[in-house]
């Protein structure tokens, strides 16, 4: 029988170190497709003033609006159609989805102003969550989406009515353009994404 010499005995240690250090690692994170809109992330903040990385919605289905706290006509019916949409979600659905409003007007709507939207509509909980951004940020999201818009002379926005449904990998499962338009398959996307 061979005597292990301490040579032998410091290569299996580090051997054994080795093995013990990689079983412990977690495994990386999947890279993201490139169908996914958290490949673009851009410089984002939330209602409470906090930095606000997009990508943090991964592992969750997302309904993604964009819009802005003064809108006089459309950005009004978006909300209800979301709270329309979110009410007819299964519980669990309903608790696992994010509700991401992001906001178009860089100028006016600060952390201040998505805080007081927030409490005038009562979008509680965290499953609202209301973002503004630089102008590069929201123009790029923007384009992503395919969402055109344009501020007028009274600092209002003509802007497309898009609401955009992301799966856990923040990839477009579904888009519907128009307010009060049929519900039914923005609902089925919606609990497709949460599977």
């Amino acid at each position: 029988m061979k005597r292990i010499t301490p040579p032998m005995r410091f290569a299996i240690m580090f051997v054994c170190m080795t093995i013990s250090a990689v079983a412990q690692t977690p495994p990386a994170s999947p890279i993201l497709s490139s169908k996914s809109i958290y490949q673009v992330d851009g410089d984002w903040s939330d209602d409470g003033g906090k930095p606000f990385k997009i990508e943090s919605l991964r592992g969750k289905p997302v309904v993604l609006v964009m819009f802005f706290t003064r809108c006089e006509l459309a950005c009004p019916l978006m909300l209800g159609e979301l709270q329309t949409l979110r009410a007819a979600l299964p519980a669990g659905v309903r608790d696992a989805t994010r509700f991401v409003l992001v906001s178009m007007d860089v100028a006016r709507d600060d952390a201040n102003s998505l805080r007081a939207y927030r409490q005038r509509n009562k979008l509680d909980g965290e499953n609202w969550i209301l973002l503004r951004g630089t102008h590069e940020s929201v123009t790029d999201l923007a384009m992503l989406l395919g969402l055109k818009f344009k501020q007028d002379t009274r600092g209002q926005f003509a802007h497309s009515n898009l609401i955009t449904v992301l799966n856990k990998e923040g990839e477009i499962v579904r888009q519907r353009s128009g307010v009060q338009e049929e519900k039914a398959p923005v609902i089925k996307a919606v609990i497709d994404a949460a599977r």
